[in-house]
């Protein structure tokens, strides 16, 4: 290679992770929102972006957020109840934009990844969920997220009043029938109350990432993918402990044996009093990977 060539970086199929600068920066700014009073939605999701795609810049932040905005000033003033609202998001961001998804959705990061929904218009129905909730939100509306068992939706309304709807589908307005279905093919139980209860910020951050660790999970070459969205797990204020295991396995398998070591003896530590059979098979899992350096 010519002497004034800039080095090509190893390929890695897009996004294309951030250097590690950028990452911590992202990293602090996601922790600070995270443990703040009123934690930004779209700011949060934002920042994953972040992590996941080195392109994304504070200006193409900027430009997500002004996105936002400026489907929210699409929509009419205050046009009415529940349902009103509920068919003007329709209208607005299922008709005229075409927000949606698919079945092949799932095969893709960037659909949990909210500056690419805005760009494509298609994500997971959480991702969409999103959209439709900060839209609405900006808008004035009465909106929350609801988070059923394997499918995210949308509510407008409190609870006597109620509008479900599902941006997957466009931003179809559910039925009784039509929730309660959702929820008997994802579980095989009946839908219950307690399902409908608004889903705050942080739980629909903390979704985001376990649906990210999933994809990553089956997909043993992004261990890279693995490591970040465990990592910005374990930054929420609330989380269980199981993370530090998970975290621990990933980075074992990405051959960082010492790291690993280190994180599974810190999480035998965490459950020695409470479980000392998974106390001692983490510190067997230690050993084991310590071993691996010699």
């Amino acid at each position: 290679m010519d002497a004034h060539e800039p080095a090509r970086r190893p390929y890695l199929p897009p996004p294309y992770p951030p250097p590690p600068e950028r990452s911590a920066e992202v990293r602090r700014r996601f922790a600070e929102e995270a443990r703040s009073e009123r934690p930004d939605l779209s700011a949060l999701c934002l920042l994953i972006g972040a992590e996941a795609d080195g392109s994304l810049d504070e200006d193409g932040i900027d430009a997500a957020q002004l996105e936002l905005d400026r489907l929210t000033g699409q929509l009419p003033f205050r046009p009415g109840g529940p349902l009103a609202w509920a068919e003007a998001l329709r209208r607005v961001l299922g008709g005229r934009h075409g927000f949606a998804g698919s079945a092949g959705d799932y095969e893709k990061l960037e659909s949990s990844l909210l500056h690419e929904v805005l760009r494509r218009r298609r994500g997971l129905p959480i991702l969409l969920s999103v959209v439709w909730m900060e839209v609405a939100r900006r808008a004035g509306a009465p909106v929350y997220g609801v988070a059923l068992p394997g499918h995210f939706v949308v509510g407008f309304g409190a609870a006597e009043e109620r509008v479900l709807v599902d941006p997957f589908d466009g931003g179809r307005v559910l039925s009784g029938t039509d929730a309660e279905l959702l929820v008997v093919g994802a579980t095989g139980a009946p839908l219950e109350s307690s399902m409908l209860v608004p889903a705050a910020p942080l739980q629909v951050v903390q979704r985001i990432l376990n649906n990210v660790r999933a994809w990553a999970s089956a997909r043993p070459e992004r261990s890279d993918v693995a490591l970040w969205a465990v990592e910005l797990s374990l930054l929420l204020p609330s989380h269980p402990a199981r993370l530090r295991y998970e975290r621990a396995q990933v980075l074992v398998q990405r051959g960082e044996f010492a790291e690993g070591a280190t994180e599974l003896e810190a999480y035998a530590d965490l459950v020695s009093v409470v479980d000392p059979h998974t106390e001692e098979r983490a510190r067997a899992q230690a050993r084991e990977a310590r071993a691996l350096l010699n």
